[in-house]
């Protein structure tokens, strides 16, 4: 029965980040989405005309596409690498503590002669 139910759960989770995802274009139309470092450049430009940057990117994305393709890769990357190690940390401990019920440490199990 746990098993249907998280299979709900997941499903319900997934149409909730699809719902969030498209809202914000369905419920406002004509708005222009911009990246808060280009907000951030404005701010700063508006603030002290005469600020220079430290230094330049070293790849200039020929399009807004070609960025938002990028930074959705490394996102992606990102997250799957998060994914991975939560799932090998999650497996690890599962193991031992599966291994601690199955095979007690104990002077008992151990063979007598056995010093190592």
């Amino acid at each position: 029965m746990k098993q249907a139910s998280t299979g709900w759960q997941n499903w319900l989770l997934l149409a909730g980040v699809v719902v969030l995802s498209i809202a914000p274009l369905v419920l406002i139309k004509d708005a222009e989405f911009a990246g808060a470092d280009d907000q951030a450049g404005q701010a700063i430009e508006e603030l002290q005309p005469e600020y220079e940057p430290w230094f330049q990117p070293l790849l200039d994305p020929a399009s807004g596409e070609v960025a938002s393709l990028l930074f959705a890769t490394q996102a992606a990357l990102g997250a799957g690498v998060i994914g991975y190690v939560m799932g090998l940390s999650r497996g690890r401990s599962q193991n031992s503590s599966q291994a601690s019920i199955e095979s007690p440490s104990s002077p008992i199990n151990s063979p007598a002669g056995d010093k190592n």
